[in-house]
Parts: structure tokens; C-alpha cells; sequence
């Protein structure tokens, strides 16, 4: 039996009395496990397995199965606002379709510490105003994960890029094009030194200048369109990222 930090990412129904969780937790990463009995009236779970609640897991593992046992949830934060308005709900979602999909089932205490402040940081925040702080919350967790975009050095060559000059953005190579580079390129995306500010402070875990609602969409799809390329298994659409992507904000 392995105790361990661990955050609800995701949670469903299994027969008639049990839940299956998705759980990032701080020795296991990304896990799946089954609750028996979470259903029932007088379960040990309670409304422990909420979704985004942390706490404390106890997990029955074995060697070579993906569904581990879940023994035990003692909840220690939930955080009841991420439901209270769509913008809220939206990014929350994102970032945990982000952990779903592209987080290993290994060891990353930082993925969890990552994820929880981001959550700590959209539950927080005023009503409308979630987008922002996800999408830093977003860049962080994608640079845990090993592929934080290069912004100031051409990912081809190598070459300074000067902060204040648009440049070349391509998602295949990972990052700003140098103009020579970028000549030789298809498919780059024009990125102003202003959105490359934004994502150095998100990086750097800093808040940018205030972005308006159209700067903030296009700043959406510049992370998905990452992620669709570097990332994605198999094809498989990014459902809860175009949602957050397309949602109309709460007025």
C-alpha cells in the first residue's frame, strides 16, 4: 500500500455502488483507481472524491495492472468555487484534460505542486477573469513536462532573437524562428513581442500586462495548437481545451 499526495482530476460511475478516479499524486503521477463502495449511502468516501479535491490517498497497487485499488481519500481542500462560474469550470477542465493526456504514470512531485497552485490561483479569481491566470497555469505545467516553447533563441539555429520584434512561431520546431530561419519554414505563426512577454511571464510564473478578450483567445489557441502538435496521442481531439477555447465568458 503506497500513501500519497494526490488531486481528483477526473471521476465516473462504475456499477452499481464504486467509482473509478483519475488522481494526480506526488509519488505515482497520473493513476487510475477504483473506489468500491464510494457510491453507497454510507460510504468511508463520502464527498472526499470530489472533482479537484485534495488529499491524502492510500492506493493498493500491483505490478502490471492499470486500475489500482483506492483504500482510502482523507480530503484536506476542496474548492467549491471552480464550480460557481463557467470561465472557472472551463480552465480548470483544460488543465486537467492537459494532466489526462500528457502526464506520465511516474513519479513528478512537480506536477502535483503545479497543478494545485494553478487550481489554488482559477478558484480565486474574479468571475470572468479565470482565463489568464489558466493559461500561466497551463505554460507551467507544459514546461513540467519537459516542452516549454524557446522564445528568445531561434530553436533552429540557435541565434539571439531580439524581444522587441514579432517573430516566427512554429509549433513542429518548437518554438520562435530567427527571420532567416523562418524564411525556410512553413507554417509559422506570427507571434508580436507583446504575447511573447505574456508567455515569458506565465513561464516565469509572473503575471503579465492585462490582455483583452481577443488577445486572450488567440493566446488559447496558440496552446492548443502547441499541444495538438507536440502532444496529442493518437489524433484524439483536445474536447475540454476547444470548450474552454470557444465558452462564452459569464457576464
Amino acid at each position: 500500500m503506497i500513501t500519497t499526495d494526490a488531486l481528483v482530476l477526473h471521476a465516473f460511475d462504475y456499477r452499481e455502488t464504486s467509482r473509478i478516479v483519475r488522481l494526480v499524486t506526488r509519488e505515482l503521477g497520473i493513476v487510475s483507481a477504483i473506489a468500491r463502495g464510494a457510491r453507497r449511502p454510507r460510504s468511508k468516501f463520502g464527498a472526499a472524491l470530489d472533482l479537484f479535491a485534495s488529499g491524502e490517498a492510500q492506493l493498493v497497487t500491483t505490478m502490471g495492472r492499470d486500475l489500482h485499488i483506492l483504500n482510502a481519500f482523507e480530503a484536506t481542500k476542496s474548492r467549491p468555487a471552480l464550480a460557481e462560474s463557467l470561465d472557472r469550470f472551463a480552465a480548470a477542465a483544460a488543465l486537467a484534460e492537459l494532466l489526462l493526456r500528457f502526464a506520465p504514470e511516474q513519479e513528478d512531485p512537480g506536477l502535483l505542486d503545479t497543478v494545485t497552485d494553478a487550481l489554488d490561483a482559477i478558484a480565486l479569481a474574479p468571475k470572468g477573469e479565470a482565463e489568464p491566470v489558466a493559461l500561466g497555469g497551463a505554460w507551467c505545467l507544459v514546461a513540467e513536462l519537459g516542452f516549454a516553447p524557446s522564445l528568445d533563441a531561434c530553436v533552429s539555429c540557435h541565434a539571439a532573437i531580439d524581444p522587441a520584434v514579432a517573430v516566427s512561431f512554429h509549433h513542429r520546431a518548437g518554438g520562435a524562428l530567427c527571420a532567416a530561419c523562418a524564411r525556410q519554414a512553413r507554417g509559422a505563426r506570427t507571434l508580436p513581442p507583446a504575447a511573447r512577454d505574456a508567455i515569458r511571464a506565465w513561464l516565469g510564473r509572473q503575471v503579465p500586462p492585462p490582455l483583452d478578450d481577443l488577445s486572450l483567445r488567440a493566446h488559447q489557441r496558440l496552446l492548443r495548437e502547441f499541444l495538438e502538435e507536440h502532444l496529442t496521442d493518437g489524433g484524439r481531439p483536445l474536447r475540454a481545451l476547444l470548450a474552454w477555447e470557444r465558452h462564452e465568458v459569464d457576464a
